[in-house]
């Protein structure tokens, strides 16, 4: 089973810029992470946020480093079933 990793609406904090991006994954594709743990940094607006894995698992990145996101897209997903530290 595995979790979405989902870009949380609330980090916008106007819609004057609807866009953000991803500037770098902490984490790498294909390795195990726990949940809490900062897999991502997203900037929105003039702001950096780190993203948090939402479970413990196996981490597949679906968006690549500079792609341009929305409130609420989905950039990649912990594989809960392949947990193995």
């Amino acid at each position: 089973m595995a979790t979405q990793i989902i870009v949380d609406p609330a980090l916008w904090g106007t819609s004057i810029l609807p866009q953000g991006y991803i500037e770098s994954w902490i984490a790498a594709d294909g390795r195990p992470v726990e949940a809490g743990d900062p897999i991502a940094c997203i900037r929105i607006e003039a702001m950096l946020h780190e993203l948090m894995s939402p479970a413990t698992g196996i981490l597949h990145i679906d968006r690549a480093t500079n792609s341009v996101i929305e409130p609420g897209a989905v950039i990649g997903r912990v594989d809960r079933r392949k947990s193995m530290r």
